[in-house]
């Protein structure tokens, strides 16, 4: 038997599908249902490897985890990564099938149905629910005949929809009801409810307004769900830089970095990428990590990070033409530490070649030359998790700090005093080759090989480092090991890293975890569930307000 669907559509585009979609994933889940998240097409430049080595959109790896799984290629069987204003790399079932225009690609859509039914149907065979997305809105008309993504997934799946305005950017009734004018009469009809989203104040004030919408349109209101600043969730890419500046502690502004703490300098790239590389440095206490657009915020950064890039050269063209890599430069040689993730890895090289145009139509640019490698790109793209260790000479003064290896596995701080692997993932187009003035970084294996490969370079001093292994500093060893070294440098009082300090401190997986359960508690009390459930025929298996802390009845 098939799982039942449930549909969550939105007016337009940022009015908080991706996380309504995780909060509802980990409520079901709180109640026994086992559920899992489905999104036809993606278009993010924030993407993630499965175990199987394939990629994926993070907003439905964050709905994965929202429910207890591991990701899986079938819950995004399509991922659209731009690469330019109206191209972009397309990637089935977590594979890359070439580049394409908007254009070409709206013609080739159909052609794609096939692959997002039997990934649907597979997931529909191995759960009791499975939640949609949809992406955008359901009232493109200009797209509707080539729909992969809304209501003709809604019809496949059969599934009742939740539509979902944003009421802080304004105009949510308009938004609404426009929405259902510009839907045929069968469309109409799976639209079975309204969900109002970021609501700030009295909802009292609202109630006029829900009432007037249920009368006009005889469809209830679910929920309305208040504006909630500290989500603590990795966001979805593809949004304007102003979102980034509203994540709490990532500001543009070098001046409102508190003095006592760690100052983190992001450079904000045109096409970046994997921006949630850093999601976890910026929860550290102590810690201030903000996006640099331009040289008039660049400041005096305790730590430079140059992230992941889905154009690698045409990103390195824009530091070179607004100035920031000049700054980048100065700072090195000034003996601030930089480190280049993934694209930002093969920036900070001597040169990048193209030859073959796997990426860019410009065959070849000097990099920023910090570091003694040199990248040239291919067609081919190398997508696997990794387990790391640290062979180079990174930080400086590390020997004297602490010894990681021995920290690693001392009684207390891991569960039987077994020897915790650092983890990441790459996603890369490119081989980068050391030369004599580099040493290699990491040793990593990839997830179903046996060999060890050499990753990244480091340089002479140590201070200039670059990797193409993402995710790094979710590791919480190696997070703090970075930020005691960063803090003792600054003169700042910095605790001993010990084992038993590193289990009372932060753990980013459980933090993680109880953001989950935090923002599914404020969605749990802000929408009917009773209603939600009648449109799925299910029934919680049990209370979870009725679950002792550590998830038994």
């Amino acid at each position: 038997m098939l799982a039942k669907t449930l549909m969550i559509q939105g007016t337009c585009s940022h009015v908080g599908k991706s996380v309504i979609v995780a909060a509802l994933c980990r409520i079901f889940k709180q109640d026994g249902i086992r559920v899992a998240p489905f999104k036809s097409q993606n278009m993010a430049l924030n993407s993630y490897v499965t175990k199987e080595g394939l990629e994926m959109g993070r907003a439905q790896v964050v709905q994965a985890q929202a429910a207890g799984l591991d990701p899986v290629v079938e819950m995004n069987p399509i991922l659209l990564k731009p690469s330019a204003d109206k191209v972009a790399q397309v990637i089935v079932m977590g594979r890359p099938i070439g580049n394409m225009s908007a254009v070409n690609y709206h013609q080739y859509k159909p052609f794609l149905l096939d692959t997002v039914a039997k990934a649907l149907e597979k997931l529909r065979e191995e759960y009791e629910l499975v939640i949609i997305e949809g992406a955008g809105s359901p009232a493109e008309i200009n797209l509707a005949d080539r729909d992969i993504a809304n209501m003709r997934i809604a019809e496949m799946a059969d599934a009742p929809v939740i539509l979902v305005g944003d009421v802080d950017r304004g105009g949510v009734f308009a938004f609404l009801v426009g929405t259902l004018e510009l839907l045929s009469s069968t469309e109409r009809a799976r639209i079975r409810g309204f969900l109002i989203n970021k609501f700030r104040g009295d909802v009292g004030l609202l109630e006029p307004g829900l009432a007037w919408l249920e009368d006009k349109t005889k469809i209830p209101v679910v929920g309305v769900i208040p504006y909630y600043r500290e989500l603590g969730l990795e966001e979805e890419d593809s949004v304007p830089l102003e979102n980034f500046i509203g994540l709490g502690r990532q500001l543009l502004n070098a001046s409102l970095v508190p003095n006592d703490n760690v100052d983190i300098a992001v450079i904000y790239l045109p096409h970046i990428s994997n921006f949630t590389d850093f999601d976890a440095l910026s929860r550290e206490k102590g810690v201030h990590v903000r996006y640099v657009a331009s040289p008039e915020s660049f400041g005096s950064p305790d730590l430079i990070i140059i992230p992941g890039s889905k154009s690698t050269i045409s990103d390195l063209g824009y530091l070179k033409n607004t100035g920031l890599a000049e700054l980048i430069i100065q700072a090195a040689e000034k003996a601030i530490p930089v480190i280049g993730i993934c694209g930002g890895y093969q920036m900070l090289g001597r040169k990048i070649r193209d030859p073959h145009h796997a990426e860019s139509n410009q065959e070849e640019m000097e990099g920023l030359g910090l570091l003694d490698v040199e990248t040239v790109f291919s067609a081919e793209k190398t997508t696997s998790q990794v387990t790391f260790q640290i062979i180079g000479g990174w930080p400086p003064l590390l020997p004297k700090m602490v010894d990681l290896p021995k920290m690693m596995e001392e009684p207390g701080y891991l569960s039987g005093g077994r020897k915790v692997p650092l983890e990441g993932y790459e996603i890369h187009m490119g081989t980068t080759r050391r030369g004599p003035g580099a040493s290699p970084l990491f040793k990593i294996k990839r997830k179903g090989e046996e060999r060890e490969l050499e990753d990244g370079a480091v340089n002479q001093n140590t201070l200039v480092w670059g990797t193409y292994v993402h995710g790094i500093f979710d590791n919480d060893v190696f997070r703090r090991v970075l930020i005691q070294f960063l803090k003792e440098r600054k003169g700042l009082r910095s605790e001993p890293l010990s084992a038993a300090r590193a289990e009372d401190r932060l753990s980013w997986g459980r933090y993680k975890e109880e953001s989950y359960d935090r923002w599914a508690e404020v969605v749990r009390q802000s929408v009917r569930m009773d209603l939600l459930y009648g449109l799925t025929s299910l029934k919680p298996k049990w209370s979870w307000h009725s679950l002792s802390s550590d998830g038994t009845i």
